[in-house]
């Protein structure tokens, strides 16, 4: 138990640096590299191109940080519980998080009580609920978005500098092996290396967030946290699913869809706490 705790608090460390790091690159690699190289010396028709990229890509990086910062902002910790509770005999958690009463748990990790813990995520580095799932659920969806249109620029600048065509299907597939094998032969550079790896972490990333974010859709709309789905647990209140997202995105939910800004009322969140379990 103490080594898995001790990796799992490396993990929590690890995480939002590497989150950093990879927004940093991505960041470079736009401005250093696919702007300049596929809009070279841009003319009165190609300007409103580059502007037009430019522009949504700094809007998704905007939205993906500003909601980031939001999650770590508007933490889902109790603010009336400051003592380490003590676990019940019967919790069935036990590697990051106790199951107390009332719809509460106690994360190890963060060493606070979390109301309607949903899980702990590593990349902000504090635990999901229901004041903060909002903004995690739209940190998911610009970090898919931006990772996404990240690999479609990062084609075409292959496709521009090195001559590669996409038009098989299969070269994407093999792009990853081939470039590979061709740096180990002297045949590539480690930039070119570099930018093809960079494509595949970019694809992961955008569909990994992709899932996650409709699985949390799905979770919300049903009433139900993840922690609750790994006890077999039943959400008792049968409310709509509208009702369900509108507790979660508030009644604002248009504006927080293209700005990171709070749309729900927190201030209640203790008292509906005990109406849970």
């Amino acid at each position: 138990m103490f080594t898995r705790m001790l990796k799992l608090r490396l993990l929590n460390a690890v995480a939002p640096a590497y989150f950093f790091m990879a927004t940093a690159v991505t960041f470079i690699l736009h401005f250093g590299f696919f702007i300049p190289t596929i809009f070279p010396n841009p003319d009165t028709s190609l300007r409103g191109s580059t502007t037009l990229h430019t522009a949504v890509f700094l809007f998704l990086m905007f939205n993906a940080l500003g909601n980031y910062i939001m999650t770590i902002k508007y933490p889902a910790e109790s603010a009336n519980e400051t003592a380490v509770p003590v676990c019940s005999p019967h919790c069935s958690d036990k590697v990051d998080a106790h199951y107390l009463l009332n719809g509460r748990h106690f994360c190890k990790l963060c060493k606070k009580v979390i109301l309607k813990r949903d899980h702990h995520c590593f990349f902000t580095g504090n635990c999901i609920g229901n004041k903060n799932m909002r903004y995690f659920i739209m940190f998911c969806i610009y970090t898919s978005c931006t990772c996404l249109y990240s690999l479609v620029l990062g084609v075409a600048f292959l496709t521009v500098e090195y001559s590669i065509s996409f038009e098989n299907p299969l070269t994407f597939l093999t792009l990853l092996p081939l470039s590979t094998a061709y740096f180990f032969m002297g045949t590539i550079s480690g930039l070119q290396l570099f930018l093809v790896l960079m494509l595949y972490v970019w694809l992961g990333i955008g569909l990994v967030c992709a899932g996650f974010c409709c699985q949390q859709v799905l979770l919300v709309g049903r009433g139900q946290t993840w922690c609750q789905l790994q006890r077999g647990q039943l959400q008792d209140n049968h409310s709509p699913w509208r009702e369900n997202l509108k507790d979660v995105f508030g009644t604002r939910w248009i504006l927080g869809l293209i700005l990171p800004v709070q749309t729900v009322e927190t201030c209640s969140d203790d008292t509906e706490a005990l109406k849970q379990d």
